[in-house]
């Protein structure tokens, strides 16, 4: 397994193209944007070659999803708009070629019934999976926690299963986020059982906080070493807040971690 910068959140103080090179100089293997929609494609793919670092997650733009709103992906009437987020994803996602896009679920819509929602997002996980499959890239939903997020539409590993028998598709797999499953006080060991052969991409940040590893209490030796025992070789994406929002000084753990991954 290989350890990514989630730049969306580390190296914050730097300009996102700076970002890179300060994530490969700080030791890790690759990065994730959550949305690097900002900086235009041929930007992004010149840092990326310059510093010699591949990008392994971009997530799908998700609308109003950010700022409190539904989102794009599971909102019947939305569908339109889904499909230019869909069209945008496909046309940058060419150019920077990364290892996966994640659809968000987003929240379940005022008026909407929970089978309708679900319905469309599986209606729309397979239809991108469909189209990037061409590219070869994979495509991911995620869970969520709803203390931080309110109302979001997916929570737990058995949704996630649920969700992706509903898809049905071999290019949509679940993206297993360890702090949103920890932040519920959920079995993180029960749902990497659960989901083994179908985990696509790992997240993680330590709980409470959604500090770095060891600002929290979360033991992430025995969730690595389940993963491993799961078959699961991808990638393991830091997507936490350094404390003092200060990237640099939290990294201790990312040495240590090498004698898990």
């Amino acid at each position: 397994m290989k350890i990514a910068a989630n730049l969306s959140l580390l190296f914050t103080e730097l300009p996102l193209r700076d970002r890179v090179v300060a994530a490969a100089a700080a030791g890790f293997d690759g990065v994730e944007i959550q949305f690097p929609y900002e900086l235009p494609a041929i930007r992004l793919k010149e840092a990326l070659e310059a510093a010699g670092m591949p990008l392994v997650l971009i997530n799908l733009p998700a609308g109003d999803l950010m700022s409190g709103g539904a989102g794009l992906a599971a909102v019947p009437a939305r569908r339109g708009e889904f499909d230019a987020a869909l069209q945008e994803a496909l046309t940058y996602a060419a150019m920077v070629r990364p290892i996966c896009v994640n659809v968000l679920p987003g929240r379940l819509a005022e008026g909407l019934s929970r089978e309708q929602a679900l319905a469309t997002l599986a209606a729309n996980l397979r239809r991108a999976a469909e189209a990037f499959e061409l590219l070869g890239i994979r495509v991911l939903v995620e869970a969520i926690n709803p203390l931080d997020m309110p109302g979001f539409l997916i929570n737990t590993a058995e949704q996630l299963d649920a969700l992706l028998r509903a898809v049905d598709h071999p290019n949509c797999l679940a993206q297993y986020d360890l702090y949103h499953l920890a932040r519920q006080g959920l079995d993180l060991l029960a749902g990497i059982q659960r989901l083994a052969g179908r985990i696509g991409h790992v997240q993680f940040a330590d709980c409470p906080g959604r500090g770095e590893p060891g600002s929290g209490q979360l033991a992430f030796a025995p969730l690595l070493a389940a993963l491993r025992d799961s078959g699961y070789r991808g990638w393991l994406g830091a997507e936490y807040r350094p404390g003092r929002g200060d990237t640099r000084a939290g990294l201790g753990w990312l040495a240590e971690w090498r004698r898990f991954v």
